[in-house]
C-alpha cells in the first residue's frame, strides 16, 4: 500500500464502508445520540441490580466538587466512617479544605527543591518538562493524604468549611501553576550563575511567603485552634474544646496510617516487588508514594478479607472506562464499541498500560460486595460526586470491571501473608514520573 492516501484508496474505503451490514442505520444511530447512546448494552445494566451480600455501613456521600481531591476525599471517607460509627454521628465530615491548603503548599516546596535539583538539565529535558508541565495541581495518592496527615493532623469540616476556589480549583491552579514557572526561571538562573546554598535558601523562603499568602487568599488561613461541637444521632450535645488539629486527629482518628499499605496490579512490571515514585511526594521528608505490586487475584482476596472485617477500601481506578456517570454504573461491557463498528478495541490490562490507553484517573472508596459461592459478582463504590449521580452518590461496578481497571487498594498490612510482608522490608525500586501508576 501506498504511504499516501490517494484517491483511488478513497474510493476502495468508500466501497467497503457501503457493504457494511446496516452501515445506513448505524451512521443515523451514532450521528443523532453519539456513541455511547448508541452501543449501550441494556442487558448488562440488568447484571448491576443495587442488592449486596455484604456492606459496610456508611452516610452521605461527599463531593469533591470542580476539583481533582478524589485522592483525598477518598482517603477521608474511609477514615471518617469509623469515627461516624464509634460517636455515633452518620454523616461526620473531616476537612478536606484543611488539608488541601496545606497539600498545595508543600507541592510547591517540593517543586523548588526539585528544580534545584534539575537546574544543570535543559528546560526540555523530560524530567524538567514533567515539572514544569503540572507544577501543583491537586490530584494525588493515597500515600500523599497519609504523608499530610501526620504532619498536620486533621480538623471537622465545620472548622474549616470549603470556599468557592477549593470547590473549583480551576483559577487558583492556573495563578498557582503561572507563578511556580516564574520562580523556575529565577532558581534555574541562580543555579547557573552558582549562588551560594543560603542566597538560594533565601529566595526559596521568599517565594514560599508568597505561596502561603496565594493559598490562604484562596482556602482561607489554616485553624490552629478549635471547640468541636456535635449533636450525635441520638440528638445529644457534645463539645470537645480547645483542639489543635494534631490533638484532635490523635484523639478522633482510631486507625494508624503506618499499619497501610498501597497494593497494585500493573502487570507492565514484575510481580511480588515494592515500588516507590519519590517525585511524587508532596510533603518532602514526609512519607513516600510506595506501591506493592501483586496479581489480579492476591490483590482482589485482599480486598475482600478487608471488607468482611468490615473496613472500607481507598481504590486508584480509570474511571472514565466504561461508566454510566448519570446511572452510576461501570461494567467492562457496558458500551459494546466492538459491535457498533464492527471491529476489535479490545487490549489486555498490561498492554492498556503500556501504550497509554490506561491512567489511574480517579479515586473512590469501597463499600460493599456482592458475593455468590464466595466469589465476588459486583461491587458497592462510595464516589465523591455528590448525590445526584448514581443512587444518592453510590455506584455499582461488576468484577469485571474490577479486573480491568481497578490499579489501586490501600489494605491494612495485617492481612498481608508473611511472604509479602516480607518484601515490605526491601529497597523499593524507583519509578519514573511518568510510569503508569503515576
Amino acid at each position: 500500500m501506498s504511504r499516501e492516501i490517494t484517491p483511488a484508496a478513497q474510493v476502495e474505503f468508500k466501497k467497503a464502508l457501503q457493504t457494511q451490514p446496516q452501515a445506513k442505520v448505524i451512521q443515523r444511530a451514532v450521528m443523532n445520540n453519539g456513541i455511547n447512546a448508541a452501543s449501550e448494552d441494556t442487558a448488562r445494566q440488568a447484571q448491576l441490580a443495587r442488592t449486596f451480600s455484604l456492606e459496610v455501613p456508611t452516610g452521605k456521600v461527599t463531593n469533591q466538587k470542580h476539583s481533582g481531591r478524589c485522592w483525598l476525599f477518598s482517603t477521608l471517607n474511609t477514615l471518617r466512617h469509623e469515627v461516624a460509627v464509634k460517636y455515633n454521628v452518620k454523616d461526620f465530615e473531616f476537612s478536606q479544605n484543611y488539608l488541601s491548603f496545606w497539600d498545595r503548599f508543600e507541592k510547591a516546596n517540593a517543586f523548588y527543591e526539585h528544580i534545584i535539583a534539575t537546574a544543570d538539565q535543559p528546560a526540555d529535558s523530560r524530567i524538567v518538562a514533567w515539572l514544569l508541565d503540572m507544577p501543583d495541581d491537586d490530584g494525588g495518592q493515597w500515600d500523599n493524604a497519609a504523608a499530610l496527615i501526620k504532619k498536620y493532623g486533621l480538623v471537622p469540616k465545620s472548622a474549616m468549611p470549603e470556599t468557592k476556589p477549593s470547590k473549583d480549583t480551576t483559577e487558583f491552579s492556573r495563578v498557582l501553576g503561572l507563578h511556580l514557572r516564574k520562580d523556575a526561571v529565577k532558581l534555574r538562573q541562580l543555579v547557573a550563575t552558582s549562588a551560594p546554598a543560603a542566597e538560594l535558601a533565601a529566595a526559596k523562603a521568599e517565594m514560599l511567603t508568597v505561596i502561603y499568602r496565594m493559598c490562604a487568599y484562596a482556602f482561607g488561613t489554616p485553624v490552629e485552634q478549635f471547640d468541636f461541637s456535635y449533636r450525635d444521632d441520638d440528638k445529644k450535645y457534645h463539645r470537645d474544646a480547645d483542639l489543635t488539629p494534631q490533638t484532635f486527629a490523635a484523639k478522633y482518628l482510631s486507625q494508624k496510617l503506618d499499619d497501610y499499605v498501597v497494593i497494585i496490579n500493573s502487570p507492565d512490571k514484575p510481580f511480588n516487588q515494592l515500588y516507590t515514585l519519590p517525585m511524587e511526594d508532596n510533603v518532602i521528608g514526609g512519607q513516600h508514594v510506595t506501591f506493592l505490586n501483586v496479581d489480579l487475584a492476591t490483590m482482589k482476596s485482599l480486598t475482600l478479607a478487608q471488607l468482611k472485617a468490615g473496613e472500607t477500601i481507598w481504590f486508584g481506578n480509570d474511571v472514565l472506562q466504561q461508566m454510566d456517570r448519570q446511572k452510576g454504573l461501570l461494567d467492562s461491557q457496558l458500551f459494546n464499541y466492538d459491535g457498533l463498528f464492527d471491529t476489535n478495541f479490545q487490549l489486555t490490562k498490561k498492554e492498556r498500560l503500556q501504550y497509554r490507553e490506561a491512567a489511574v484517573s480517579h479515586a473512590m472508596t469501597l463499600t460493599g460486595v456482592d458475593l455468590v459461592a464466595d466469589q465476588p459478582t459486583k461491587w458497592k463504590v462510595e464516589n465523591s460526586w455528590g448525590e445526584k449521580v448514581g443512587e444518592q452518590g453510590y455506584f455499582v461496578m461488576s468484577d469485571q470491571w474490577f479486573d480491568d481497571y481497578v490499579y489501586h487498594v490501600v489494605i491494612n498490612q495485617k492481612f498481608l501473608g508473611a511472604d509479602l510482608q516480607q518484601i515490605l522490608t526491601s529497597t523499593p525500586t524507583e519509578l519514573t514520573p511518568w510510569d503508569s501508576m503515576a
